[in-house]
């Protein structure tokens, strides 16, 4: 079934409209016709199973024939990830959404090559938005990660925000593997954590000024094996492996 995105504010009454480049890519490429049935998503939870009601090339008119609403889900997890060259971080993105993460946050890093100011940011920050919804729809996932704007890990680390468990992908010594402070978690409070951040580099990982600092922030360097991962592939390695530990019953 055909699947939409409307932002929360446009799904509170029983009649919805489509309108915009959804409403385009539904009479366009879809050709949808009266009493066709479609899936619309909030991207907090709802899923909205529609009929199509009535269309012209501007406005699709859908009635709500039945409205389901989602468990969050148990961990949230935040990608905290320097912005790769070209359009790697469009990719990492689209595959972070569809692994269930609940927030994106590009880092400028001193190792990021590109150069963005205030307007690039702002447009960047749009563009990247309706890829995470574009990935939404796709995998069918009624939660729609927050994409932050890009920002420094200084900034972002002043911000003191709480989490049970807070890890960064190192390259260096003595790291260990996700699942063993997923572990010691589970042992000390007998519970999965409910808030999960991942810090991962740019080509060259973070330098070591910027590493101390994340790390004094109580991050905790785990290692993704013995072989040097590009930043996509090591995004999305942590994302498979938090999932699966978070998803482990307590005993």
């Amino acid at each position: 079934m055909h699947r939409f995105y409307l932002s929360p504010a446009q799904c509170l009454g029983p009649t919805l409209f489509l309108t915009g480049a959804e409403a385009h890519h539904g009479t366009r490429v879809l050709r949808l016709r009266r009493k066709d049935k479609v899936t619309v998503l909030n991207g907090a939870g709802g899923d909205f199973l529609c009929e199509v009601e009535a269309s012209d090339r501007d406005k699709i008119k859908l009635m709500v024939l039945e409205q389901r609403t989602a468990v969050p889900p148990p961990c949230r997890i935040t990608l905290l990830v320097g912005i790769p060259k070209g359009k790697i971080i469009e990719a990492i993105i689209q595959k972070a959404t569809e692994l269930g993460v609940s927030r994106i946050v590009p880092l400028i890093t001193e190792r990021v090559v590109i150069k963005i100011d205030g307007k690039e940011a702002h447009r960047k920050t749009a563009k990247w938005r309706q890829i995470a919804i574009e990935a939404t729809k796709q995998c069918g996932s009624p939660w729609l990660p927050l994409v932050e704007p890009p920002t420094t890990a200084k900034d972002f680390l002043e911000r003191h925000e709480p989490f049970d468990l807070p890890l960064m992908a190192s390259l260096q010594p003595g790291s260990k593997h996700a699942r063993e402070y997923f572990d010691q978690f589970r042992a000390q409070h007998k519970r999965q954590p409910d808030a999960v951040c991942i810090w991962i580099g740019p080509e060259g990982d973070f330098t070591e000024t910027e590493t101390k600092l994340i790390k004094a922030s109580g991050a905790l360097p785990i290692t993704l094996g013995a072989l040097v991962l590009r930043v996509e592939t090591a995004a999305i390695y942590c994302l498979a492996v938090v999932n699966h530990e978070s998803s482990v019953k307590v005993p």
